[in-house]
């Protein structure tokens, strides 16, 4: 058990600070395996997670790494450092304190390698680089601890378990090791203390008191949201009103490009010159840098952004978050709404901002979700197989192994304690020989088996390769944007490599915020020259469209369910007493579905309330059996909520249309060849080492990636059908852009219960869905049969016969 040592006593005392009581008590609990906490934000987590390494390295006794940080950000990481580096200054305590990230040197990583610092703070990524080196156990010996943060943002990605199974190998090497995870937003404590714990050993969840209840409202404006759209340029005047009352606004977005459009509106309409910014994961790092520093220097009034400030770092005097669109995740707003007022016990305020008319509804039921604490998540399922490979490759290169020793290790972590033998041999199996097809070619013959069963890399040389590819973040095909210069501009940010084709010398787009036109492509960068005066292409950045929880989809059933809505206001109640008038009310325990007809067209709305995926998977499918029994589909969109879609033939019966068996069966079809597939198989061969984006002296562009991975993925399910990768990947589809669980889901909840309503007319909650873009053709007979008739039309007006007339 660790003490308030003199050093610190003296600091907190000469601050006139108290300990918190969950800071004591992660004091006391020190020596226990794992430790979470769940704080506030601004309750002083992270101090909390450092005092027993404080204490302990205060005597000076301790040589070596003594305490690793974990950190999803690496400005979190270097933010961390700072803040920790003033306290241990102020008491003389001998205590080096240095981060390691992609943005360290080559020079400083040595000299890390060689002599630890006595805390380390590092990303997932780092830390298994370091753990690929034949010198770990130097490297780690004497390590203590290991302070993971923001743990709940690492274990909903394969970052986290990357992580954990680094930890396994750290916990072989140090096995008195002890974890500390450090969270403000969890919705399921047992399940994430699980995910920590490393075997049998138990993770104790010590849960601080929660502070004040936020202070978040939806924001009132002037005008209507409008029927469909993202933007929220209806908002503007009451955002920039807003932000005129506040020190330092955030304004949060789903999406880089709704960013980018939100803040070239909100600067055209921005007539005093406020001082406002932009950051997202694509601008440029130096531009990002800037904006981050002049936040802290309190210099700007108001930042558009993404997910890129979503987590902890301490931005100034932010004291107001404005969500603009529904957050489709409790958990995420609750985490963006801690930026503002990021004290203990000061509440955040927080307001949200409707895109469109349905997401005032969604907005709501986030609110009420908020205010009841009630968060949200989604199982993972078991650690992915993927990065299991990774971790076999990565253990290779740290030196020999052995198949038992190196199984019991990865089985300690959570997520992979369900691990078979079977399946572990199977990816130990992959490693080594590529799989049955590939088993002939050298490059896939990895590693190999030494006559006293060890396990080692065929060739040592390609651990040099191995470490240039570690990482389970799959960059997006990206192309750096640059003005035009004589000798190379100043640079802007990335665009997706599509997005860049479609660009003609003349062409205008949006990024960081200004408008450039498009001059060039050369040495794969886009040069760009300045042009404010035209209207902008949009760059399709890859930021994540988020799907709704399936948490917040059934609170937002049970409030359609209500029998009035006083707290909405009144054009949308007016819209949803509407809707009950002409058709009815989805129900959580039933599905409806509407029938009606509309500009020659027969329509299918299907209000099956699964999430954006989900839905887009259901129209495939549902039109897909459509097809095959008859009823000419021409096309359908999909929204989080429902799917709708138009054809030729009205839909008398709908059940046929949703036999789980049907669905299961036109699914397997349709996934083995689509490009839903082969970018999911992209993906997981990267990550497992079978395509390497990273060569000595090169990077494959996204084209070239594209290209091995397409040939490989035909390849092995013409010839290896059953080869790991192709698993993986269909698991992988399934749990990720198909969202195929989440149909399931609403199957079962249904049991059965399927209303098809015939409707006179458009019904007004699917009078909307009419307006959505990303409308989605079926090619199909409906469209040869469009063909003949227009045909017969054509013939007819021209005075000809049919053929078969001509030839009677």
């Amino acid at each position: 058990m660790c003490a308030l040592t003199a050093p610190l006593a003296t600091w907190f005392s000469a601050r006139d600070w108290q300990l918190h009581p969950h800071q004591a008590e992660m004091l006391a609990r020190a020596d226990d395996p794992a430790t979470l906490l769940i704080a506030p934000t601004g309750g002083g987590k992270t101090l909390a997670g450092f005092l027993p390494t404080l204490a302990d390295l205060a005597t000076g006794d301790h040589t070596g790494l003594h305490t690793l940080y974990i950190s999803p950000l690496k400005a979190l990481a270097a933010d961390i450092r700072r803040n920790l580096t003033t306290p241990v200054t102020d008491m003389g305590l001998p205590i080096r304190i240095e981060d390691r990230t992609g943005d360290t040197s080559s020079h400083t990583k040595r000299r890390q390698r060689a002599d630890p610092p006595h805390i380390l703070l590092t990303t997932p990524e780092s830390l298994a680089l370091l753990t690929s080196y034949e010198d770990a156990p130097r490297i780690f010996a004497g390590l203590k601890r290991v302070v993971i943060d923001e743990v709940h943002a690492l274990a909903e990605s394969k970052r986290g378990d990357q992580l954990m199974l680094a930890l396994t190998r750290l916990q072989a090497l140090c096995p008195e090791m002890r974890r500390v995870g450090l969270s403000a937003t969890v919705e399921d404590p047992s399940a994430l203390a699980r995910y920590m714990a490393h075997g049998s050993s138990p993770c104790a969840i010590l849960m601080a008191d929660p502070g004040p209840e936020p202070d978040i409202a939806m924001l009132e404006t002037t005008e209507s949201p409008p029927w469909a759209g993202g933007g929220a340029a209806y908002a503007i005047p009451a955002v920039l009103d807003a932000v005129r009352q506040h020190k330092t606004t955030l304004i949060f977005h789903n999406t880089r490009a709704q960013a980018e459009i939100f803040f070239h509106n909100l600067w055209l309409a921005n007539d005093e010159a406020l001082p406002i910014g932009i950051h997202h994961g694509s601008l440029d790092r130096v531009q990002r840098e800037r904006v981050e520093a002049a936040m802290v220097r309190g210099d700007l009034r108001a930042v558009v952004c993404t997910g890129s400030l979503d987590l902890g770092l301490d931005w100034g005097d932010v004291d107001l978050v404005i969500q603009v669109g529904a957050p489709k995740n409790v958990k995420r707003l609750v985490q963006r709404i801690g930026r503002a007022n990021h004290r203990y016990n000061a509440p955040s305020k927080a307001l949200l901002v409707p895109a469109n008319r349905f997401e005032v509804v969604e907005c709501r039921a986030a609110l009420e979700a908020v205010r009841a604490r009630d968060l949200d998540g989604e199982t993972r399922g078991p650690g992915p197989r993927d990065v299991l490979c990774q971790h076999i490759l990565i253990r290779a290169c740290a030196g020999t192994f052995h198949a038992d020793a190196l199984f019991a290790e990865v089985t300690g972590a959570g997520a992979y304690a369900t691990l078979t033998r079977a399946e572990f041999d199977a990816c130990l199996d992959f490693c080594a020989t590529g799989g049955y097809a590939l088993r002939a070619y050298d490059q896939w013959q990895r590693l190999q088996q030494r006559p006293d069963g060890g396990w080692q890399l065929r060739d040592p040389r390609s651990a040099r390769l191995i470490r240039m590819n570690i990482g389970t973040i799959q960059d997006t095909d990206t192309l750096k944007v640059r003005m035009r210069r004589t000798r190379g501009g100043k640079p802007l940010g990335e665009i997706e490599e599509g997005f860049a084709a479609t660009l003609t010398p003349g062409d205008t787009f949006l990024i960081g915020g200004q408008i450039v036109r498009f001059e060039s492509l050369r040495e794969m960068v886009v040069e760009v020259s300045r042009d404010p005066g035209r209207k902008p292409k949009i760059a399709t950045y890859m930021g994540t469209k988020f799907a709704t929880s399936t948490q917040l989809s059934e609170r937002i059933l049970q409030m359609l369910g209500a029998p009035d809505w006083p707290d909405l206001p009144d054009p949308v109640r007016d819209w949803l007493h509407l809707q009950r008038q002409v058709s009815q009310m989805p129900e959580p325990d039933s599905l409806l579905i509407e029938s009606f007809a509309h500009e020659a067209r027969e329509h299918l709305c299907i209000y099956g309330f699964a999430g954006r995926n989900a839905m887009q998977t259901l129209g495939l499918l549902v039109t897909k059996r459509m097809e095959e029994t008859g009823l000419a589909p021409l096309g359908f969109v999909a929204t989080d909520y429902a799917t709708l879609i138009w054809g030729l033939e009205p839909v008398t019966d709908a059940a046929p249309l949703l036999a789980p068996d049907a669905l299961r069966a036109g699914l397997e079809s349709w996934l083995m060849s689509n490009a839903v597939m082969k970018r999911t198989f992209r993906a997981s061969a990267t990550i497992a080492g079978l395509i390497q984006r990273n060569t000595p002296g090169a990077r494959k562009n996204g084209r070239q990636a594209t290209l091995s991975s397409d040939i490989l993925y035909d390849t092995l399910v013409k010839y290896d059908p059953g080869h790991l990768l192709l698993d993986i990947t269909r698991q992988e589809a399934m749990r990720g852009l198909v969202d195929f669980g989440r149909i399931e889901d609403m199957l079962a909840r249904i049991a059965g219960r399927v209303t098809l309503r015939r409707l006179a007319r458009v019904s007004p909650l699917a009078a909307p869905l009419f307006l959505e873009a990303g409308r989605m053709p079926v090619e199909g007979a409906a469209q040869e049969r469009l063909l003949a008739e227009e045909s017969a039309r054509l013939l007819a007006a021209a005075g000809l016969a049919p053929m078969r007339e001509i030839t009677r």
